[in-house]
């Protein structure tokens, strides 16, 4: 099965078993402008595993629907 994944990091809100809140929309938002197979992460989610090994190119920056400010979209060279 192929799939797309947007990972971003950031507070979210539990009500009952929903989860929501602006890092929800993020991850969302990021998912959104991959295609199949693709793992796109945020800037934030690049800074918080430097050192780590993971390898990541850059995927632009771009606007996010219902998100402010222009983000900075990395990919997974996994």
């Amino acid at each position: 099965m192929d799939i797309r994944i947007g990972v971003h990091t950031g507070e979210v809100e539990f009500a009952g078993d929903d989860v929501r809140g602006i890092a929800v929309n993020i991850a969302s938002r990021i998912s959104e402008l991959g295609i199949e197979a693709d793992v796109l992460v945020s800037r934030t989610v690049k800074d918080l595993v430097a050192g780590s090994g993971i390898q990541l190119s850059s995927f632009g920056t771009h606007i996010l629907k219902g998100v402010p400010d222009e983000w900075d979209v990395y990919k997974s060279e996994v």
